[in-house]
């Protein structure tokens, strides 16, 4: 195994682990709430490291365009300040998490926490070199933020035990994670008291 050596220039990006996107919410990702374990050891593995933790979230306005009712593909969900646009009350977030919010116009879809938020430029002034990636959804904003963020020449390693996917069609999310791979993204798990290389999921290109 390979360890991760996190220090100096880490950072660590929760993609939208919001109500809505968990069983039971408006756009439920299926087994969503299984990401929550993972992603909180990810946390204290960052906070014992004072590395900086953002978390992304849709901010949709109420007549968004990715609504159904306005003629997008989805129903409804991640309303700007309600209950469903709420990180998960079992997310352990830090107090000074840094917050993305995204989509929150509503003529602009934005499935990546890079689109139209500035956070790449402020992750550049802030030294960050290197993001651990995590969320909802493998698929979609998973995806799309890792994509972005390798444009933004940002180092990125994937965590995939703390992602699921939508899966709209049978194998989307392992389509998404295989074009995650290619584009440059470093697949990594949890492994005791941090990050190892994963290896296998590393060698299906």
């Amino acid at each position: 195994m390979s360890a991760i050596v996190l220090g100096q220039g880490d950072a660590l990006l929760i993609v939208d682990l919001q109500v809505d996107f968990l069983p039971g919410g408006n756009l439920g990702v299926p087994h969503g709430d299984q990401v929550i374990a993972p992603v909180n050891r990810l946390i204290d593995l960052y906070r014992t490291r004072a590395l900086p933790i953002y978390a992304s979230r849709d901010w949709h306005p109420e007549l968004h365009c990715s609504f159904a009712d306005q003629g997008g593909p989805w129903p409804p969900h991640c309303v700007a300040g309600t209950e469903g646009a709420g990180f998960s009350s079992d997310l352990n977030l830090p107090d000074d998490v840094i917050v993305v919010s995204k989509a929150d116009t509503i003529e602009v879809d934005a499935y990546s926490a890079f689109n139209g938020t500035g956070l790449g430029q402020a992750m550049r002034a802030r030294g960050i070199r290197r993001v651990a990636v995590c969320g909802l959804a493998t698929d979609y904003c998973v995806l799309n933020t890792v994509l972005d963020g390798l444009k933004e020449d940002i180092e990125i390693l994937i965590v995939a035990e703390a992602a699921r996917a939508v899966d709209v069609a049978p194998g989307d999310g392992d389509r998404a994670m295989t074009r995650m791979l290619r584009a440059g993204a470093e697949p990594v798990r949890l492994s005791g008291a941090g990050l190892v290389a994963d290896v296998e999921l590393g060698a299906r290109l």
